[in-house]
């Protein structure tokens, strides 16, 4: 009948139109079929809390996307703090890419953008990453930074270190740094670096650290070209698991490429060694070793207590031509995304290798926390104890992006 038709029309023309998830058929007589779609109330999305959706996105933000995704990038903001540049804040992004997206055997592309300041007037803005090419034959890292900060100075030398008072003056630094390496076989690589550095003090500070400097002078600048002999197996170079690591590095500086009064030189050496121990846990061994030639810019000596060796040290207040360390850590990942950290190790700074002395040999140690950002990128919080020096024992605080070797 025409009227059981109109109305069925219309009830189906309602379904039809609120419909929007699944699709089914209706047999309306022996001749019409309507076919229509709806949501069940359980699968409809309700409205998340602004906590709700920064849980969500951090959660995702661990989880390897480069299978399906171009470029896979994460931000965040963080508190940073040491005790060389104080409290302040930092915003970071990181990115995972793949050039051959059919190999997932070797690991990801990354690249990170930092911008920090403090309330010690440093400010840092920089770029860096490692671009592997397809087969891992080839790769390129990079770096780019330019860094502005007020640091206090002890002069060169151990003597100087312990007995100095400390000035305080403004350090710029622009940097930046290209290196590329061609797998020659299995893990083993052989490439070229090109480094750029201009560091000068502030010029209202030049006159006060003359004393400190030996005669040098207060500003450097340098070009240097170097080759690398490298073997690497790591998994994962910003994260390893498993691998080992080891680095040979030969740096000319040319007179004619710098305002330095002849050639200089710096030799640096790296072994490291990656383990998987019980579920979750990474033993990481680290040994390190600089040389830098006689007429070396004092800028671009070895400085004890960087981000990566003797954590917890004042960055530079051990400051000399040559340096050697070694460090042992475990890493434990304890639940999710949150792990912990445990290390000890050793540095000694020198003049030359005649005039090394094991009394001078400084310890270190300390214990950290690791939050898991991205995938394989972690936040570190790193709490670094030294040696006493004068009856003070030395100590410092880190929050900084990725492991420190």
């Amino acid at each position: 009948m025409l009227w059981r038709r109109l109305i069925v029309t219309l009830i189906a023309t309602a379904i039809v139109c609120l419909a929007q998830a699944q699709e089914h058929g209706i047999l309306v007589d022996d001749r019409d079929t309507i076919s229509y779609t709806y949501t069940p109330i359980s699968q409809i999305p309700t409205k998340q809390s602004g906590w709700q959706r920064f849980y969500k996105y951090f959660e995702q933000s661990s989880v390897d996307k480069t299978a399906y995704k171009r470029f896979d990038v994460t931000f965040v903001g963080a508190p940073t703090y040491s005790s060389t540049t104080g409290l302040g804040l930092g915003v970071m992004a990181a990115g995972l890419y793949r050039i051959d997206r059919t190999d997932f055997q070797i690991p990801p592309s990354t690249v990170s953008l930092f911008v920090r300041a403090t309330l010690k007037g440093v400010y840092t803005v920089g770029i860096e990453g490692i671009n592997i090419f397809k087969d891992n034959r080839d790769r390129l890292t990079y770096r780019v930074a330019f860094v502005s900060q007020p640091t206090d100075f002890w002069g060169l030398g151990y003597d100087a270190a312990v007995n100095n008072t400390p000035i305080h003056y403004t350090s710029n630094n622009q940097q930046v740094e290209l290196s590329y390496y061609h797998r020659l076989c299995r893990n083993l690589y052989i490439g070229a670096r090109v480094n750029f550095d201009y560091i000068y003090a502030k010029k209202g500070d030049r006159e006060l650290i003359k004393p400190y400097i030996n005669g040098g002078k207060s500003e450097a600048l340098s070009t240097g070209l170097s080759l690398l002999l490298e073997y690497d197996s790591r998994d994962f170079i910003p994260n390893p698991h498993s691998g080992v690591y080891v680095s040979l590095q030969a740096m000319s500086r040319p007179k004619a490429l710098a305002n330095i009064d002849d050639n200089t030189w710096r030799f640096t050496a790296t072994a490291s060694y990656y383990q998987k121990l019980w579920r979750g846990a990474i033993l990481a061994l680290d040994l390190y070793g600089e040389s830098n030639s006689k007429h070396t810019p004092w800028q671009l000596y070895a400085r004890m207590g960087s981000k990566y060796r003797m954590r917890g040290y004042y960055e530079g207040r051990f400051t000399d031509r040559n340096m050697v360390t070694a460090q042992a850590e475990l890493r434990q990942r304890v639940w999710r995304r949150i792990g912990v950290a445990v290390w000890g190790g050793a540095g000694n700074c020198f003049s030359s290798w005649s005039n090394y002395q094991w009394s001078h040999t400084l310890p270190n140690y300390g214990i950290g926390l690791r939050w898991e950002f991205k995938k394989r990128v972690n936040v570190r919080f790193d709490y670094g104890f030294g040696g006493k020096v004068n009856g003070k024992l030395i100590n410092g605080f880190q929050v900084l992006l990725n492991e420190a070797f």
